[in-house]
């Protein structure tokens, strides 16, 4: 009996070790890795130059907690304000979920009234980021959460704009492109109406980039695509190089909403995820960043050729891609897995793609060659029940 608790469902592999875009099994197996610790390992697992600067940090100290100052503390949190091009602060956490609490937090200190999500966002599993996270399956179990919440449609712009005008909205989160809700973007309209109204209304407008930020859509921040200005960003995910590390970002006005003891960690920022951060914000520059819009362009445009009436859609931004599929996509996964190719699952049958950002182009034939074989393979299988079937009927 395990004695974990059942909240996952890991593949069945025992990892001995990984390396760029492969897992390497205690048995000798090799498997194609599409995840990135979902989207953690921006530049795939075994980085010498983030392992080394991790390595040099834990050789000095592993924890000195917040009334300790680590020097890479203010470099990483100048450069994230450096790339919104504005005035901020930073708050550290230890992921996205807490970046997220620290927005609700700073909303709830300076602002009344109702706060604004959308469905199909998600923005974490906490009680209080739970209580924006547009999934009705994930909050029903724990209810009741946050009061004055309200949910609204993705991409209904008309909707938005009617209850915005009719109501008290203190703050609007927003995911500009959805990491579990299928990799749907936000629309220009929407983006054009949010930011009119905010102009009209003053509410607080939060960012969410825990999935999306840090390059992975071609953009250092997602929101730069659609021309937004939020007031908040929170970003995690990729930010301390494989170790836990996220971020709130308070931007212009209300930079200063937290004086002195109104919100802590324990353990963040921890200094070797920072280390691993300040790797990782150095090579996020814009070149960086314009490959990987370039890469993603090449991967979508090789996804749909697979196209044979088995895939309906292949949509995203950058190196963050989601794959709608005609098939059976739990199967889809098995077949993959047969194949050394380990695939995730999103919004039931959408395949989502977060390869490392600086994956080569070889490397991308790779995914693709083995996806297309794999979803064929279920292909050629549904072909053959359905033939079977007719056949005895």
């Amino acid at each position: 009996m395990s004695h974990l608790c059942t909240v996952y469902k890991p593949f069945d592999l025992q990892i001995d070790h990984a390396e760029g875009i492969y897992l390497y099994t205690k048995d000798g197996r090799k498997f194609v890795d599409t995840f990135s610790g979902i989207g953690v390992l921006a530049f795939g697992h075994g980085d010498k130059d983030i392992e080394e600067a991790m390595i040099n940090k834990m050789r000095r100290y592993t924890h000195i907690s917040n009334f300790f100052l680590d020097e890479d503390a203010e470099s990483v949190a100048a450069k994230l304000i450096q790339r919104t091009r504005r005035q901020g602060r930073v708050f550290f956490s230890n992921s996205g979920a807490e970046a997220n609490e620290a927005a609700l937090k700073a909303i709830k200190k300076i602002r009344k009234g109702i706060i604004v999500a959308f469905e199909q966002d998600f923005h974490g599993r906490t009680l209080g980021s739970l209580s924006i996270t547009g999934f009705s399956n994930l909050r029903e179990p724990f209810n009741p959460l946050l009061p004055n919440v309200v949910f609204l449609p993705h991409n209904d712009p008309e909707r938005f704009a009617s209850f915005v005008r009719q109501n008290q909205v203190a703050a609007v989160f927003v995911e500009c492109l959805l990491g579990t809700g299928g990799l749907r973007s936000i629309s220009n309209n929407m983006a054009r109406t949010l930011m009119q109204l905010k102009e009209e209304h003053d509410f607080i407008l939060v960012a969410d980039e825990v999935q999306s930020g840090l390059g992975r859509t071609g953009r250092f921040f997602c929101y730069e695509h659609f021309g937004l200005k939020p007031d908040i960003i929170t970003v995690a995910k990729a930010l301390g190089g494989g170790l836990p590390l996220g971020a709130t970002i308070f931007l212009d006005q209300i930079m200063d909403v937290f004086q002195y003891s109104e919100h802590g960690s324990t353990f963040a920022p921890n200094p070797v995820a920072l280390a691993g951060a300040s790797v990782v914000m150095n090579k996020i520059n814009d070149s960086f960043i314009a490959e990987v819009a370039q890469k993603g362009e090449y991967l979508k445009n090789e996804l749909k050729f697979i196209n044979n009436g088995l895939i309906k859609e292949v949509r995203g931004l950058g190196l963050m891609i989601g794959v709608e599929v005609n098939v059976d996509p739990e199967r889809l996964k098995q077949i993959a897995f047969k194949n050394g190719l380990l695939l995730n699952l999103v919004s039931r049958n959408v395949v989502r793609f977060l390869p490392p950002l600086n994956i080569t182009y070889q490397e991308i034939d790779t995914i693709v060659e083995l996806f297309e074989r794999s979803i064929k393979e279920v292909d050629f299988e549904r072909n053959r029940t359905e033939t079977s079937f007719a056949s005895k009927a």
